[in-house]
């Protein structure tokens, strides 16, 4: 930490205004914001590094938009780039995802994104040093086995269902070699998802590409159209498919559309694959509640893309075609996701009722807090505005008394998503239901969101919002 301050300071001239950790990406990799539109990355390995750094610094120069890398220490493993805020693409698309159902806004900001990925792709076709990318320079058939066998062992093992091991890498065989039929030039992001996009004055800029390598340009587009969580319906699909394909156009003039969306077929399904023994991983054997979630989705997938079979590979195609009529992946997710109803209200009317008839859960007394409403200025504005958010955290009380809140509610949550519970209610007291437990809503709110795949409803009861 010291060390990452050291190189703040001697690339501004003075000490880091702010030293908050955010939160992390897939690696290992931490990350501190520190002001002046800094954040600082502390990683543990100097391979990992170098391929992000050197990569950044090659799309950049290209014009791609990507952090600007300011500074890097000596040893490599801490570096200094441009602050890009804090909006996500999965963000900027939550709404659509609840409702299942994108708004032209959204769809139009994911047809952008995509319309960018042949940029990135194309950027390193000519005189790059594949021998940065990290851990290997290429897709090639030992990154296809890991992939395959992850599903295998991690995913399919692990549902119970019985078949034919011998079989199976027949048909594995077979897929492999389609695969890697072709020898790309171009770079594959190889985690192209709407968390490694974030939106900058409505552009996308991209990030956690330190994993990318030389690769297929089909299995980003999988990647990103056919993320599971974001269940696109099928026109939205199709959308983004048309929009990549009229920009790999400027790169391969002569495209032949028919044999592409052939290969690309198999990549969606090979992604799927990889994607759910991820989820077998991370969710039934670290035990992960998001993950186990997150099964339900891709196998919504599976079953879309196994309306037309893959003959290829008939005896994998059986048993896919078997894993998505079993009950206990198929279900829908929503029906199972955890809601969780948080209130905010003035004791002297009472604590909010628990309507969905569960009872239980938490009520917090907000009154030890320090009281901004006691003060005359403070009255006309509630815990939403920023002069009582500003008393509030300027006093330090409610940091400490939200930290206890955090532990609490976190540990339920987690219990609650593994035994499948789908309501939880959380309330905040104060005196008038105005500032502090308005405050306190507000911040669990935006806690529960940032790590939990929860639905969340908010109410205000003194002040008449629900959101």
């Amino acid at each position: 930490m010291d060390k990452l301050k050291a190189l703040f300071a001697e690339y501004t001239g003075h000490e880091p205004s702010v030293m908050e950790e955010m939160k992390g990406s897939g690696s290992n990799r931490r990350y501190f914001r520190m002001g002046d539109g800094i954040v600082g990355v502390i990683g543990n390995d100097a391979g990992e590094n170098n391929a992000f750094i050197t990569l950044d610094r090659h799309f950049a120069a290209r014009g791609i938009h990507v952090p600007e890398i300011l500074k890097v220490s000596g040893d490599g493993m801490r570096y200094l780039q441009q602050d890009l805020g804090d909006t996500l693409l999965y963000d900027a698309i939550a709404q659509g995802r609840e409702r299942g159902s994108y708004s032209p806004t959204e769809r139009a900001l994911l047809r952008k994104v995509v319309s960018k990925l042949p940029d990135i792709q194309f950027a390193c076709r000519d005189g790059f040093d594949w021998s940065v990318c990290y851990p290997e320079p290429a897709f090639d058939e030992r990154l296809v086995s890991f992939d395959l066998n992850y599903f295998k062992y991690c995913f399919l093992k692990a549902t119970g269902l019985e078949f034919n091991e011998a079989r199976l890498e027949d048909d594995f065989e077979r897929l492999k070699a389609d695969l890697l039929s072709e020898e790309p030039q171009t770079f594959m992001y190889r985690d192209f998802q709407a968390r490694n996009v974030m939106i900058v004055d409505g552009e996308p800029y991209f990030i956690d590409f330190q994993g990318g390598r030389r690769g297929p340009v089909q299995y980003d587009l999988a990647s990103f159209v056919w993320q599971a969580r974001s269940h696109y319906p099928d026109d939205l699909r199709e959308e983004l498919e048309n929009a990549y394909l009229k920009s790999l156009r400027r790169y391969v003039p002569d495209l032949d559309e028919a044999a592409f969306r052939e290969r690309y077929r198999i990549f969606v399904l090979f992604r799927t694959l990889q994607v759910l023994g991820c989820y077998g991983f991370r969710g039934y054997f670290e035990k992960k509640p998001y993950f186990i979630g997150s099964v339900p989705y891709a196998i919504d997938n599976l079953r879309k893309i196994l309306r037309t079979p893959f003959t290829a590979y008939p005896y994998l195609n059986e048993l896919l075609s078997a894993l998505t009529n079993m009950p206990q992946l198929y279900e829908a997710a929503d029906y199972k996701r955890l809601e969780v109803s948080i209130f905010s209200f003035a004791y002297k009317k009472g604590i909010p009722v628990d309507t969905s008839g569960n009872g239980g859960g938490f009520v917090f007394d907000c009154r030890a807090i320090n009281n901004p409403g006691k003060y005359e200025f403070y009255k006309q504005f509630t815990g939403q505005d920023k002069e009582v958010v500003k008393f509030l955290e300027d006093d330090g009380g409610v940091t400490v008394f939200l930290e206890s809140v955090y532990a609490l509610v976190d540990a339920h949550v987690k219990k609650f998503i593994e035994r499948k519970f789908t309501h939880m209610q959380v309330a905040f007291g104060c005196t008038g239901g105005q500032h502090r437990s308005v405050y306190c809503a507000e911040r669990l709110a935006e806690h529960l969101s940032k790590y939990f795949d929860v639905r969340i409803s908010l109410k205000h009861r003194e002040l008449g919002i629900e959101s």
